[in-house]
């Protein structure tokens, strides 16, 4: 008989796995408590640098079935999904996910439902950067200065420079000055 597992990942600390348990109980899936994987990590971290879920792999055996309520609770990069799900399937694990109505990831209909999302979703991320990208553009061409004020005024900057010109460490330049050695060397670098 197949052993059910389920895998529940939050973001952040404050944030609770309970709903996706209530939610896998709902869709009719018995789950020992022993064989809830619960994470919190954030999902744009390769699923292969996250240790519950490496225990988990380490658990699973040919015949499991592994549940998870959305895709992105196995990542948000397309590739790291797809090579994840893939490894599964190799290993003999179904992969159901709730989101897709319970589709099961490794079956023929399961995968290619999951490419299509995977590049829906990889469409979407391009976008955002593309946009993002072009409005740094655009301000940086209007003369905005973009990231975070300088700590530092040019005259400030100027004296931090003859301070070096002088032989003064680092260190001692930053005391001087309230801030940090990576800003003198920033100065220093310029």
């Amino acid at each position: 008989m197949p052993r059910t597992f389920a895998y529940v990942r939050v973001s952040t600390v404050g944030q609770t796995t309970e709903n996706q348990i209530q939610d896998i109980k709902a869709a009719g899936f018995h789950v020992e408590p022993h064989r809830i994987v619960t994470e919190t990590i954030s999902g744009s971290t390769p699923i292969a640098r996250r240790r519950g879920f490496s225990r988990l792999m380490d658990r699973l055996e040919a015949g499991d079935i592994l549940i998870v309520t959305k895709l992105d609770r196995l990542g948000r990069d397309a590739i790291d999904v797809s090579t994840t799900v893939k490894a599964l399937t190799e290993i003999g694990v179904r992969v159901y996910c709730l989101a897709l109505g319970g589709a099961d990831l490794t079956s023929s209909s399961g995968t290619m439902t999951m490419q299509v999302l995977n590049a829906v979703a990889q469409f979407e991320r391009d976008l955002l950067i593309e946009r993002t990208q072009s409005g740094l553009k655009r301000a940086k061409a209007e003369g905005k200065t973009l990231g975070r004020p300088s700590v530092l005024t040019e005259k400030q900057k100027k004296d931090v420079r003859a301070e070096l010109a002088k032989g003064s460490t680092i260190s001692a330049i930053a005391r001087k000055f309230l801030t940090s050695r990576q800003t003198i060397m920033r100065v220093r670098d310029e």
